[in-house]
């Protein structure tokens, strides 16, 4: 009988060779990003390429408890550091959460590291943080609900949660015709997944074996998900898709500013 597919053990080691590949969302930030931040000359990238709006953040960071989640890789949980805030980078993978060790360690920075399924916070207690910083990444777990009711729970009264996610809508085409052609071909009927669209060999053959599977998420889920926890929505943001020809037509990122209140 085969056994049961995982996909947080999947995407653990798909992204642990990313890390070995030199993937962009691997790549540490450099000392001198680090030294401008601890100027306050900072940004973190939430959903594509655009910094987010310093507005959304505390104006001062100092001592503010942020919990990076899902958000290894060396680049948002040094900077928040650098600029003042009590940092815990929390991820799947252990070499993302490698490199944010050692820029910690390069730059002398204050940062603990946390490996973990993004749906379970149960190592931290209620009202452990004031921040929750959760760029692109919950396409890569099956279930959104679990990770915003964890980020409610986590985040003090006032509490912030910032969040970046996929529109569910690029998933509707046919990956290897927009990749290689250009051509938007409707392939998928939502919700998506690469387990359940297509047999692993049909994965293998179109993304690598190794690959990430993902997983879209109605605005239901996401938004609606977030109002579901107890979140009161105070911001909203889009960007276009950093990789592929959907960004000519319509936005590839949502972002949400979120309060607990």
């Amino acid at each position: 009988m085969e056994a049961a597919f995982d996909p947080a053990a999947h995407n653990r080691a798909a992204w642990d060779a990313y890390v070995e590949q030199g993937n962009e969302w691997s790549r540490p930030v450099t000392p001198e990003q680090v030294e401008r931040a601890r100027q306050g000359d900072w940004s973190v990238v939430l959903i594509g390429y655009e910094p987010v709006d310093r507005s959304w953040f505390p104006a001062d960071l100092t001592g503010v408890e942020v919990l990076c989640l899902a958000s290894g890789g060396g680049q948002q949980g040094p900077i928040l550091a650098a600029a003042g805030a009590r940092v815990t980078v929390f991820d799947n993978s252990p070499k993302q959460l490698a490199q944010d060790e050692s820029v910690a360690v390069r730059d002398s920075l204050e940062l603990r590291t946390r490996l973990g399924d993004m749906r379970d916070l149960g190592e931290f207690e209620d009202a452990s943080f004031d921040l929750v910083f959760h760029p692109v990444s919950n396409l890569f777990v099956p279930d959104v609900t679990p990770v915003w009711r964890e980020c409610f729970r986590v985040l003090r009264p006032g509490g912030t949660l910032l969040a970046g996610f996929l529109n569910p809508d690029v998933y509707l085409f046919d990956h290897e015709a927009l990749d290689q052609r250009g051509e938007f071909v409707v392939a998928h009927r939502l919700p998506y997944s690469d387990v359940t669209h297509y047999t692993p060999e049909e994965r293998a053959r179109k993304f690598g074996a190794d690959a990430p599977v993902e997983y879209s998420h109605t605005l239901g889920t996401q938004i609606g998900g977030q109002l579901a926890a107890g979140f009161v929505l105070t911001g909203f943001a889009e960007a276009p898709h950093h990789a592929d020809k959907t960004a000519e037509y319509m936005p590839g990122y949502f972002a949400t500013r979120a309060r607990k209140p």
